[in-house]
């Protein structure tokens, strides 16, 4: 059994998160209010539900997290990179954004996919995370060709504490490059772990890998309180362009 959180309902400690059967479900109920999803992040939960269910709020243990030294550029990558810088810095077709068009990012991510449809990311979670990104928390990285949105990634950042969503490519690598620059940005500024909650193949490929939940909730403390962020915006060039 979990508990069913209301309104007010503060969230219980991580520690009583289930380790059988849906292993790190720790609660359901409440809201996706902005206020909601910065206690959640602070504490290391965070929402995962699919259509249908009521709001499941999640604490992963061991928990996948990328640090940002160790992400994982390929050759092909560094290619796509240097065309996009080159483009950017004359003026081209290419060009990356940060915090251009955050909801546009966020339903992009939710659009089906070409292998399956879309993600669980509802009309209410857009809300929520569009309301932390009014307020300074939430950020998205974008790939434009043409004036037209063709990659991007979103996350939550607390102090020096980066909380990966979701990504998504229109081209090929584009969320990959979207990405890229985000992660270049957040070392620029002394962000040295990017929370992506789940374990996948995908994430591994890019330098992810899994911790203990107590060694990540460490580094939360560590962090969180540390002053925000200013500046949001793409560093050029990228180092990969003058390899």
């Amino acid at each position: 059994m979990i508990p069913w959180l209301d309104a007010h309902s503060p969230f219980p400690d991580v520690s009583q998160a289930l380790t059988t059967d849906a292993p790190g479900l720790l609660a359901a109920g409440a809201d996706l209010s902005p206020a909601r999803l910065l206690a959640a992040y602070q504490r290391g939960i965070f929402p995962w539900f699919s259509e249908g269910q009521p709001i499941l709020w999640w604490s992963t243990d061991p928990r996948m997290v990328l640090m940002t030294e160790r992400f994982r550029v390929s050759d092909s990558l560094k290619k796509a990179i240097k065309k996009v810088q080159r483009s950017a810095e004359s003026g081209g077709r290419w060009q990356v954004r940060f915090d251009s068009a955050f909801e546009d990012v966020m339903r992009a991510c939710a659009a089906p996919r070409r292998d399956g449809p879309g993600t669980w990311i509802s009309d209410d979670i857009i809300a929520g995370y569009t309301g932390l990104h009014q307020l300074g928390y939430a950020h998205s990285s974008e790939l434009w060709l043409d004036g037209e949105l063709v990659g991007g990634a979103y996350g939550v950042c607390i102090g020096r504490m980066f909380y990966g969503e979701s990504m998504f490519a229109r081209v090929t690598d584009g969320s990959k490059i979207a990405l890229a620059y985000l992660v270049h940005f957040l070392k620029s500024q002394g962000v040295a772990m990017i929370d992506c909650q789940q374990e996948t193949g995908h994430l591994a490929s890019l330098g992810a890998a899994p911790i203990p939940r107590a060694e990540f909730l460490r580094h939360l403390g560590a962090n969180i309180g540390l002053p925000a962020i200013s500046g949001w915006a793409p560093l050029q060039p990228y180092p990969s362009a003058a390899d």
